[in-house]
């Protein structure tokens, strides 16, 4: 088991003065922690790197294009993606021209790749439900009656025309859904 010492910076990998190490949480400003110490196995290290390229993949990074990364989360994948020789993982991340660390399709293609379609799939089904419950509703009370606030007789209605959009869903997918241009659906 490999473990590393992890010194706390700011977003741009300083630390907040020369020496001294920056908490994440104070207790009446007592810090909390000056340091962390984590360890990992190579397994625990390697599904690590599968939850940064799950995560970076959630916030619409794109493997082919480096730009992508969204910059609050570029400093700390290339710390992660770094030590992936050191525990064990080299396969599991490249390196590009410039240095810069990115997940190698070995990584991308086993179960990120299926727990990524899974979440895009269960995420498209149900804003898909919840949307055409939402317009349901507000074509059933009226568009202005339709508040931020709903009472329980409209959570209530509301839920049940998700559950018979869940149902035909389950059952057809998409194959019943048809869209009419100038109508309503």
């Amino acid at each position: 088991m490999l473990t590393g010492l992890l010194r706390a910076t700011d977003e741009g990998g300083r630390g907040d003065r020369a020496g001294e190490f920056r908490t994440c949480a104070t207790r009446r400003g007592t810090p909390l922690l000056d340091r962390m110490k984590v360890s990992f196995s190579a397994k625990e290290y390697s599904r690590l790197l599968e939850l940064a390229c799950l995560g970076l993949g959630v916030a619409g990074a794109q493997s082919d294009d480096a730009q992508s990364v969204p910059e609050r989360y570029a400093a700390v994948t290339q710390k992660i993606f770094g030590l992936a020789e050191t525990f064990g993982c080299a396969d599991l991340v490249e390196v590009d021209a410039e240095g810069q660390f990115y997940p190698s399709a070995k990584l991308e293609e086993g179960p990120v790749r299926e727990k990524l379609e899974k979440f895009v799939d269960e995420s498209f089904w149900a804003e898909l439900a919840s949307r055409l419950a939402e317009r349901d509703l507000r074509a059933e009370l009226g568009a202005t009656k339709l508040s931020d606030e709903l009472s329980d007789e409209e959570v209530e209605k509301l839920g049940q025309l998700e559950d018979g959009y869940w149902r035909e869903f389950e059952a057809n997918g998409v194959d019943h859904i048809q869209v009419l241009r100038g109508g309503h659906g």
